[in-house]
């Protein structure tokens, strides 16, 4: 039987957030162009395989400071769920299982909660 933890609720605030801050900068990430700094396109055909990209504009200064936002949200998250005081409550293989489990937890209901499919 899997052990369950009684992670705290600022912790697991803190882990949805830190996810939603991550998927927020990879959808970004994607939208903008490849370069920061404006540059021209080129192709690479030399290599083990052929690389192309497109002229890309650069970023505006207002999508840099979007990224540089969403980045440092995300170093403040992850120092806020990595140094949380419940680790120190928890020690070995248990102190593994249980950050792994923190990072699933959004996705299982809470205890008690009937399946959808139900």
């Amino acid at each position: 039987m899997a052990t369950t933890y009684d992670f705290p609720s600022d912790l697991l605030a803190g882990q949805e957030e830190l996810h939603q801050v991550r998927a927020e900068l990879t959808a970004l990430l994607k939208r903008l162009p490849w370069s920061v700094e404006p540059l021209d396109g080129f192709s690479d055909d030399n290599g083990w395989r052929k690389v192309e990209r497109p002229a890309s504009p650069g970023w505006s200064a207002d999508e840099q400071a979007e990224v540089e936002k969403l980045r440092q949200r995300e170093r403040e998250l992850a120092v806020f769920v990595s140094t949380h005081r419940y680790w120190s409550e928890i020690t070995g293989p248990d102190q593994v299982s249980a950050r792994s489990e923190l990072k699933r937890a959004h996705e299982t209901p809470p205890a008690g909660t009937p399946p959808r499919d139900a």
